[in-house]
């Protein structure tokens, strides 16, 4: 067996290692959309606004959410689980969306949590959450990318 069969029937029996990394944080993402909507798991739900800092709803009592908020979760999950259909696509979803969430990491520390400019909406918990996410989902992308039959198949 040469060592392109080896990493083609690797790569296709179950995704490449960043596909499937792809489709788990698609999946997490979907997860944590519809928690956002669930009472009990999303405290003082009956403050949940469509969008903006008046939000006072909080997924697991810890990070901010809104309708807006909650969707946009939903959408990201989307097109995780789309994206990871093709190795390389997978790994333009990981990059690209973790650059997204070090963008809201940024935005979170400049715009004030009571300002209009906090139309997500975004406290403290989600600022550090984006950050880990951003990073951890570039590293995904990066390292993930590089190993053996990541590409292979699929481009």
């Amino acid at each position: 067996m040469t060592e392109n069969t080896r990493v083609r029937s690797r790569s296709t029996a179950s995704g490449t290692p960043v596909q499937a990394a792809a489709a788990l944080v698609g999946t997490l993402f979907l997860l944590v959309g519809v928690m956002g909507f669930i009472p009990g798991i999303t405290t003082d739900r009956g403050s949940l606004e469509a969008a903006g800092h008046g939000s006072h709803a909080e997924l697991f009592g810890l990070f901010q959410v809104s309708v807006l908020h909650n969707v946009v979760h939903l959408l990201f999950g989307v097109a995780g689980i789309a994206l990871a259909r093709r190795p390389s696509s997978a790994r333009a979803f990981l990059l690209g969306g973790g650059a997204v969430y070090l963008v809201l990491f940024v935005y979170g520390l400049v715009v004030d949590e009571d300002s209009q400019a906090n139309f997500v909406p975004l406290n403290t918990a989600d600022d550090w959450l984006h950050l880990v996410l951003g990073v951890g989902m570039i590293a995904l992308g990066v390292v993930l990318a590089k190993r053996p039959g990541a590409n292979a198949v699929g481009r």
